[in-house]
C-alpha cells in the first residue's frame, strides 16, 4: 500500500489521477478560496513595478589584423 496502489491517496499523488479517495477541491472550500486570489490580485498588481529598460549587450571588439 504506497505509491503503486491506485486505489490510495498517495497512489493517487504518484500516478496523477483523481477519484474517490483524491477528489478534486471540495465545493464548500472552493468559494473561499477563489475570493480569497481575488483579493490579493489588484494588491499584486498595483505593486508591481514598470519595467526597467536594459542597456544592449556590449559587442566584441573587432580585432586587428597584423601584416607579418
Amino acid at each position: 500500500m504506497g505509491r503503486g496502489d491506485k486505489r490510495t491517496a498517495k497512489g493517487k499523488r504518484f500516478k496523477g489521477s483523481y477519484g474517490k479517495s483524491r477528489p478534486h477541491k471540495d465545493a464548500s472550500i472552493a468559494p473561499a478560496i477563489e475570493a480569497a486570489k481575488k483579493a490579493k490580485a489588484p494588491k499584486a498588481a498595483a505593486a508591481e513595478k514598470p519595467a526597467v529598460k536594459k542597456a544592449p549587450a556590449k559587442k566584441a571588439a573587432a580585432k586587428k589584423k597584423t601584416e607579418e
